[in-house]
Order: C-alpha cells, then sequence, then structure tokens
C-alpha cells in the first residue's frame, strides 16, 4: 500500500505503522568540540543506562529536569521514562564511548497531553557533557520527530530559575511565559 493511499490516525501515522515513523535507526552526530555521539531512539534494553544517567546528575541538574529532588530514581519513575511508544511517548538517548562502554550522555522526550495535538517536552544532559550543542541537537531530533508524528505545539514547563533551559528555548523558537497557575515556573511553547 502506497503512502498516500494508507489509512491514517489522529497524529496523521499510517494504520500501519503504530509506533510511529521512525525514519533511520541512529545517526552519529558531531557535536560543537568535535565529540561524536549516537542518537538513537530509547529503547528497553536501555533501563540500566537511564538510571545510572540520572544517578550521575548533579543535583541541580535533577532538580532542573524533574522539578524535585531526590538521591535516587524510583523504580516507578524509571517505569514511566522507559514508556516509549514512538508516537505519543518519544525518546532520544544520547551515548558515547567511555572506557569501552556506551554511556548515556543525554536524553530528549515528549509526552503526548491532553490537549489535542500538543506534546510536553523535557530534556537533560550529563554535566560533564553541557556546553557541546548536546542539548539542541537532542531537541532538534524531538521536534522533528514531533512534527513527523503529527503534533502541533511542543511545550515545556520548567523553574523560572532554569537559565540553561530558558536560552535553549529561546535559541529553538520557543515562546516563554510565566506560567499563570505558578509564577515560580514559565511555560515555553513551540508551534510545530
Amino acid at each position: 500500500m502506497s503512502e498516500n493511499n494508507a489509512s491514517q490516525n489522529d497524529h496523521g501515522v499510517s494504520a500501519e505503522a503504530p509506533f510511529g515513523v521512525l525514519e533511520g535507526t541512529h545517526w552519529i552526530e558531531a557535536l560543537n568540540d568535535g565529540s561524536r555521539v549516537l542518537v538513537r531512539p530509547l529503547s528497553t534494553k536501555d533501563r540500566q543506562r537511564e538510571q545510572a544517567f540520572i544517578g550521575r546528575l548533579s543535583p541541580a541538574s535533577r532538580r532542573h529536569r524533574f522539578m524535585g529532588t531526590f538521591k535516587e530514581a524510583s523504580p516507578a519513575l524509571i517505569d514511566q521514562l522507559m514508556d516509549v511508544d514512538n508516537l505519543k511517548h518519544m525518546a532520544f538517548i544520547a551515548l558515547a564511548h567511555d572506557n569501552g562502554e556506551l554511556r548515556e550522555v543525554g536524553i530528549s522526550r515528549y509526552s503526548a497531553t491532553d490537549s489535542d495535538k500538543q506534546c510536553e517536552c523535557a530534556i537533560a544532559v550529563a554535566d560533564d557533557w553541557q556546553q557541546r550543542g548536546l542539548a539542541v541537537l537532542l531537541m532538534r531530533h524531538l521536534i522533528d520527530q514531533a512534527r513527523k508524528n503529527g503534533f502541533k505545539q511542543m511545550i515545556s514547563l520548567d523553574a523560572a530559575e532554569n537559565e540553561g533551559m530558558r536560552e535553549l528555548a529561546s535559541y529553538l523558537g520557543f515562546h516563554t511565559r510565566r506560567d499563570p497557575q505558578d509564577t515560580s515556573q514559565v511555560i515555553h511553547t513551540l508551534d510545530l
């Protein structure tokens, strides 16, 4: 069946591809400093990597990513983070070689919201991999995939003090406003 003749769901994805439309399975990308990372969709085999990644984040990075503090990610949190279907819940992981093993150094993700054709995104980059362009790279993959999966708007809810996210959102073309429900937070919005 050709793509033009395939039936499509509410997100514009053909019924024959219920797990979203992914072009390519992985990408080798160069960062601003010349270092290289492997970027691919998150998979079930990444569970331990994701847990170790969260454990290596500094308290400030963990607070900015999860808008709260904790010492160790609970199994329930890891279950939630690993729940991806490449359509309503999508995540891209960045991996780098570290002493002969692939280590997670960043992740971007979105989840569909209750609002029609809107998704909420999040990004986290290992502290020792920040300021290299990895967040921009991961977010561009995520934005492209959200568009392909039929979303029309991407949002991010963040602490107003999170300067790094504010700069990233501005660079990527998001519009920022204070959260009317909580002035300690901001809402970044990108029309896709």
